[in-house]
């Protein structure tokens, strides 16, 4: 593997490094699970498209720059160095938009990718119900035909950003005589259409993280349907992939928190050094976190090549989600009673902002399927091990 940078992509970084140190907000974004950071961050996304950065790797035509996806790691390692908002658009860019290059047709990608990329429209996830979490073949939502409509009629839940997002793609049973993966379609559904009714879930820090979707005879286009009818399944374990695999969790996010926290632990080190396992457990995090780059460069290069991401990326996901919670434990093992300071406490400081990661890495194990569920995948279909 030769991990050195050509020209181009040296170029490439410096261009991404000027444009973010002018156009970064000076200080942090409001929180996007609220409505007014909510609406800055759609307008950073904006700012983004803007400068051609909404979405580097997809083609000129469509709001990108036709970037390949070493490019792309380049992009994320600069957006994180420079402290850039977090992507409120997440569900959209990073994973239906690589599914609808793959699966939609050139109206799809013409009516919807453009406005994804400048945050004009903005997505949430519709794949859990309240008894199909993990296992979404479990899917109850229907979906029946009507002329060239299909009718909704059922619920998703804990829908990520759906409080305020515009739009929703899920799967929905459109055989009631099919089960388990079978019979599944994948629907986008505006959730501005009649019948729709989103109700917030407050996740721990108590902001509308998650939101409950009621569908009531939902009437969509069959040309919302992405894929073939009854395919569904295909097409959501590809979007699946992208959340588990690649796209999603880029490695700069794991590379900046252990910055960070070897720079906490530096600033904390009489304390930390009390306990001989804190000063491990850091080192421990900067070469995890690197050794997922270099991984991630490996999938990234092959995949350049033609390759495809497959069971392999359940892997993936239970190490990155399990590296997030041990970075964030051991920050908080340094912090120690500081450490349950909100971000804006008094003295505070900065403090409150390992707090906030902490909590949402306790959901890393659960989104983007179990981590049980994963090690399955992993024992089935990578290992060849027979079912219990």
């Amino acid at each position: 593997m030769d991990l050195a940078y050509t020209e181009q992509q040296d170029a490439f970084r410096a261009e991404v490094r000027a444009w973010l140190e002018q156009n970064v907000p000076a200080e942090p974004l409001p929180s996007f699970d609220t409505e007014e950071g909510f609406r800055l961050h759609r307008d950073w996304e904006r700012k983004l498209n803007e400068g051609r950065f909404g979405m580097v790797t997809w083609p000129e035509a469509l709001g990108g720059r036709g970037c390949d996806l070493i490019e792309w790691l380049i992009f994320e390692e600069e957006y994180y160095r420079a402290g850039a908002p977090a992507r409120v658009n997440q569900n959209g860019i990073f994973l239906l938009g690589p599914t609808l290059m793959e699966y939609g047709t050139e109206a799809q990608k013409a009516r919807f990718l453009p406005k994804m990329a400048t945050g004009e429209e903005i997505w949430a996830q519709g794949w859990s119900e309240p008894n199909a979490g993990s296992d979404m073949a479990a899917i109850r939502s229907k979906a029946v035909r009507d002329g060239d409509h299909y009718v909704i009629s059922g619920q998703k839940t804990w829908s990520t950003r759906a409080v305020w997002a515009d739009w929703t793609f899920g799967i929905f049973r459109t055989d009631p005589e099919s089960s388990r993966h079978r019979g599944l379609t994948f629907i986008l559904v505006p959730l501005d259409a009649p019948g729709v009714t989103v109700r917030p879930i407050p996740q721990l820090d108590g902001l509308p993280g998650f939101a409950e979707i009621f569908f009531d005879e939902v009437r969509v286009p069959v040309e919302n349907r992405l894929g073939e009818e009854g395919m569904g399944w295909n097409v959501a374990m590809a979007t699946a992939g992208f959340e588990r695999g690649l796209m999603l969790r880029s490695p700069a996010r794991f590379q900046e928190t252990a910055r960070r926290l070897v720079q906490l632990y530096r600033d904390n080190r009489a304390a930390a050094d009390i306990d001989p396992t804190v000063r491990e457990a850091v080192m421990r995090a900067w070469m995890d976190a690197e050794a997922y780059t270099l991984n991630t460069y490996m999938t990234a290069s092959r995949l350049i090549k033609g390759g495809k991401i497959g069971a392999e990326s359940s892997t993936n996901k239970i190490f990155w989600s399990e590296l997030d919670q041990q970075m964030h434990e051991t920050a908080l093992s340094i912090l120690g009673a500081r450490a349950e300071l909100k971000p804006h406490s008094v003295g505070a400081e900065g403090v409150g902002r390992w707090l906030d990661g902490f909590l949402f890495s306790q959901a890393g194990p659960i989104y983007a399927g179990t981590n049980e569920i994963q090690r399955n995948i992993i024992a089935e279909r990578m290992l060849g091990m027979p079912r219990a």
